[in-house]
């Protein structure tokens, strides 16, 4: 071995070696939260939904409940029209439909969702993104 190479591999082995020690974890494993119910889900959103004070809130609220593996009920959804023309965002209202359409797995399914909030959407005077530009 050259004469640098020796004294630097010397010098490795005369350090200290340094030993890790396992310490305690202050955090106890978990396996995420507790799973939620669709009857619990929908009064969360319903109550969230009834207490929107702005169209930042009613906006973020869509995203999150879209954002679940579910279709929301049609509670929800009345609460997030509501909420909608509340604020007097017109365009959220639209897309809240879009939103179910995209969501539900077929057309029938949408119609069902339009059936059962057709005196909503009368009352609160929403049409439908297909209504105002034709069928897509």
């Amino acid at each position: 071995m050259r004469p640098q190479m020796l004294s630097t591999v010397l010098r490795a082995a005369a350090r200290p070696t340094i030993i890790a020690r396992a310490t305690p974890s202050l955090v106890r494993p978990s396996s995420g939260h507790a799973q939620e119910s669709f009857e619990a889900f929908s009064d969360r959103y319903v109550n969230f939904f009834q207490n929107a004070e702005d169209l930042f809130e009613v906006q973020r609220g869509l995203n999150n409940c879209f954002a679940h593996d579910l279709v929301p009920s049609t509670s929800v959804v009345e609460a997030a029209l509501r909420a909608a023309r509340r604020v007097n965002d017109y365009s959220t209202a639209v897309r809240i439909f879009e939103g179910i359409k995209e969501k539900v797995e077929n057309k029938q399914q949408y119609q069902a969702y339009l059936e059962e909030l057709k005196s909503v959407r009368e009352e609160l005077g929403i049409s439908t993104k297909e209504e105002l530009y034709g069928s897509s």
